[in-house]
C-alpha cells in the first residue's frame, strides 16, 4: 500500500503540469487569434479574450496555475505578435492579475464557487494590471503622460473579460469535473 501512494503522487503532478500547460496554451490562443487592435494613440491597444481566459483560468483552478497561464501566454503571445519589447511587462502584470483573481476567487476555500468574490478578484486585479503596463511603457518611452492614453483600451478589455469569464465560469462549475 505505502508504494502506491509514493507512486501515485507523480501523477498528480504531470496531470497538473498537463492543465496548466493547457491553459498557458489556451491564453496563448484566445489572445493570438481573437483580438482587435484600436485606432487610439501613437501604439493604439489591443482588446483581446485572452484575459477573459485568464480570469476563466483563475476561477477555475485558483492562483498558481492561472498565474503561469497568465505569464506565460500572453507574453507568448508579445514575443509571436510582434510585441517583444511588451513581453517581460506583459509577463509581470498578467501574472500578478491571474494570481490575485484565484487567490480572491480560492480564498477560504471558496474554490471559485462564490460568483461575488470571483467579480471582486477581477476588479481588484484591474489596477494592478493597468498600473504594472503603465509603469512599463512610461520606462520604454520615458514619457509618464503617454501611457495615460492606454488605460481606456486596458479597461474595456478587462470589462469584456469579466463579461464573457464570469457566465461561463458559473456554467462549466455545474460539470461534475468542477464540482470538487
Amino acid at each position: 500500500m505505502q508504494n502506491t501512494q509514493i507512486y501515485s503522487k507523480p501523477g498528480y503532478k504531470t496531470f497538473d503540469l498537463i492543465i496548466t500547460a493547457m491553459l498557458i496554451a489556451l491564453v496563448f490562443l484566445s489572445t493570438f487569434f481573437l483580438n482587435i487592435k484600436l485606432p487610439i494613440a501613437a501604439n493604439g491597444g489591443l482588446v483581446h479574450l485572452g484575459t477573459a481566459m485568464l480570469f476563466i483560468a483563475s476561477i477555475l483552478y485558483g492562483p498558481k496555475k492561472a498565474s503561469l497561464a497568465g505569464a506565460i501566454g500572453m507574453a507568448l503571445f508579445d514575443l509571436a505578435g510582434g510585441w517583444a519589447l511588451w513581453a517581460p511587462i506583459t509577463f509581470v502584470s498578467r501574472g500578478l492579475q491571474g494570481y490575485i483573481v484565484g487567490k480572491i476567487a480560492w480564498s477560504n476555500g471558496r474554490n471559485g464557487n462564490n460568483i461575488g468574490f470571483n467579480l471582486i478578484g477581477t476588479i481588484v486585479s484591474m489596477p494592478v494590471m493597468i498600473a504594472v503596463y503603465y509603469i512599463g511603457e512610461g520606462i520604454l518611452y520615458g514619457n509618464w503622460v503617454a501611457p495615460v492614453a492606454s488605460i481606456p483600451g486596458d479597461l474595456v478589455q478587462n470589462v469584456l473579460g469579466i463579461i464573457i469569464a464570469l457566465p461561463v465560469c458559473v456554467a462549466l462549475k455545474k460539470v461534475s469535473y468542477f464540482k470538487r
